[in-house]
């Protein structure tokens, strides 16, 4: 065997190995493993409860909790929760979404916009959630406009932060390089800024729509008669710890399968990056 056929099959064998190891490592890799860990406690619990060493009265087992969302379902009440709240979240985002990035893109262009906006905005931002409550009660009543409301509130400021800090932190000889071109200003925003600020602007978006997730059970608790925060009210009120937990488990599914809808929405304005973590995916 000649030294050049010996390096060739040297290198072929290399490359079996090696995508032996990728076949294997891409199991890992699909989406559906991410269901193992959570699966993983649901299994614990249900055998713990199970086996007497946890109290399934205040703790039930997932198998109690799929029952009662499997009831709710039979008799259509889940669906009519889960269309309420989806209904509200969405509102409040939208509403959020675009004032958190209208103020965002204002103070982070403008030192000016961030010298005379950026201090009260950060001042409200410190005040908690719940105590916008008695105040969006008497200015909006009960009714969903007080709801949406505050779902809006808690999207702004991740937003706002979002988009404000991303457009400050753009680097300076990008921007210079674009004047050198003599770039307008819209031509500059859009080719340039955008750009950069995209990765930032989809994160802030899914932190402000997970905050919006929280932010609607405090909002449900404002005299709603529907909505998966009403079931949380009636299970703590009439003492069902399998409605709470089924409630719960259904925020966390619901919530996902939003983040996940985001994610999917705004990978096509993304695909420019060659970042460390893109090939990860997200489950």
């Amino acid at each position: 065997m000649t030294l050049l056929e010996a390096r060739l099959a040297r290198q072929h064998g290399e490359g079996s190995v090696e995508k032996q190891r990728r076949s294997r490592l891409s199991l890992l890799d699909r989406p559906v493993v991410g269901m193992l860990f959570p699966v993983s406690i649901l299994v614990l619990w249900e055998l713990l409860v199970t086996w007497g060493l946890v109290g399934g009265r205040l703790v039930p087992p997932p198998s109690r909790v799929l029952r009662v969302i499997y009831a709710l379902a039979a008799s259509g009440e889940l669906l009519s929760h889960i269309s309420v709240t989806l209904a509200r979240v969405l509102s409040g985002f939208a509403l959020g979404a675009v004032s958190g990035t209208l103020f965002g893109a204002a103070t982070g262009y403008s030192a000016r916009f961030a010298r005379l906006l950026d201090p009260t905005l950060q001042a409200l931002r410190a005040i908690p959630s719940i105590a916008w409550v008695p105040l969006f009660i008497l200015w909006f009543g009960i009714f969903e406009a007080s709801k949406v409301s505050l779902i809006a509130v808690g999207v702004f400021f991740p937003v706002y932060l979002g988009v404000s800090g991303a457009l400050a932190n753009v680097d300076r000889r990008i921007v210079e390089v674009g004047r050198i071109f003599r770039l307008s200003g819209f031509e500059l925003i859009r080719r340039i800024l955008l750009p950069a600020v995209l990765p930032d602007y989809a994160m802030a978006l899914r932190a402000g729509l997970g905050l919006g997730w929280m932010f609607v059970v405090a909002a449900e608790f404002m005299g709603a008669s529907e909505g998966l925060g009403y079931l949380l009210v009636d299970g703590q009120q009439l003492g069902k710890p399998d409605q709470i937990m089924a409630a719960i488990l259904i925020f966390a599914v619901i919530g996902k399968a939003t983040d996940t809808l985001l994610i999917l929405l705004t990978a096509p304005f993304l695909r420019w990056q060659d970042s460390h973590g893109k090939d990860r995916g997200h489950a």
